[in-house]
């Protein structure tokens, strides 16, 4: 049996992350899931996605805060708990850095498909937090 390629530890790691945004996750815990040690892991998991493992996890957190906000009523404080962050001072500064306004700003304002009809892959796309570096075709071919 041949041993799996890094990339292929990374992206359990990065699995973990999408799958359980909403807990408590450590650098550690997700080394340990990618069978690294947490310096190499670190290492490894900003050089193949564009971004420290903490950055990608927060950003996560914040692109489901930011769908709770357009699609419920629930109080930012609850939405922050919910994404699995502690700190609401910390969330709204968070938010504002990438979205450019605070979470209830964000939530008053109506989406863009109230005003113009655009694809749902061109919305999806867009809504993306700017600060997410990882980008597959910007990566040179393998020779």
């Amino acid at each position: 049996m041949l041993p799996l390629p890094p990339a292929r530890h990374l992206l359990r790691a990065k699995d973990l992350i999408d799958a359980r945004y909403r807990e408590p996750l450590d650098v550690a815990v997700l080394a340990r899931a990618a069978h690294l040690s947490v310096a190499h892991f670190s290492r490894e998991f900003r050089r193949v996605f564009g971004e420290t493992p903490h950055q990608y996890l927060l950003t996560r957190r914040l692109e489901r805060a930011a769908a709770l906000l357009r699609t419920t009523d629930r109080s930012v404080a609850d939405i922050c708990l919910t994404v699995g962050l502690r700190s609401v001072g910390s969330f709204t500064t968070s938010f504002g850095r990438i979205y450019g306004k605070s979470p209830t700003a964000y939530r008053a304002d109506p989406p863009a498909s109230t005003r113009a009809r655009i694809p749902t892959c061109i919305q999806l796309v867009w809504a993306r937090p700017k600060s997410s570096s990882f980008r597959e075709d910007s990566r040179s071919a393998p020779r």
